[in-house]
């Protein structure tokens, strides 16, 4: 059974940083594509940044390019995102994803696999 399990978020000033991490079982890590996604109150879920199995592809959404840096390590089966400059704007639920295939493409109906969220609340 594939479990997915996002950890790291919290509450933090504007300016601020967090690192979100998660962890994925019951699969073979190094054969899945990997994202992270976000879903704010009333809007619809995004992708924030999304890596290939090897790493060598990463996709980054406009807002947090330059901000966000995302990073796998397949020997520890986790998967991180480091965010830093966090604005208000970035508050959301974020969630971890898998997709057992190649690129870094980061649509929401691509993923196979979700864990249950981390809360990410940036106050101004």
């Amino acid at each position: 059974q594939v479990q997915v399990v996002e950890s790291g978020g919290g509450l933090v000033q504007a300016g601020g940083s967090l690192r979100l991490s998660c962890t994925a079982s019951g699969l073979t890590f190094d054969e899945y594509g990997l994202g992270w996604f976000r879903q704010a109150p009333g809007k619809e879920r995004e992708g924030v940044s999304c890596i290939s199995r090897s790493g060598g592809k990463i996709y980054y959404a406009d807002s947090v390019k330059g901000r966000f840096t995302i990073s796998r390590d397949n020997a520890k089966n986790t998967l991180y995102l480091q965010m830093n400059s966090l604005e208000p704007e970035d508050t959301a639920m974020y969630y971890c994803a898998a997709r057992r295939a190649s690129g870094s493409w980061c649509y929401v109906n691509l993923y196979d696999y979700w864990g249950q969220g981390t809360q990410v609340t940036v106050s101004s």
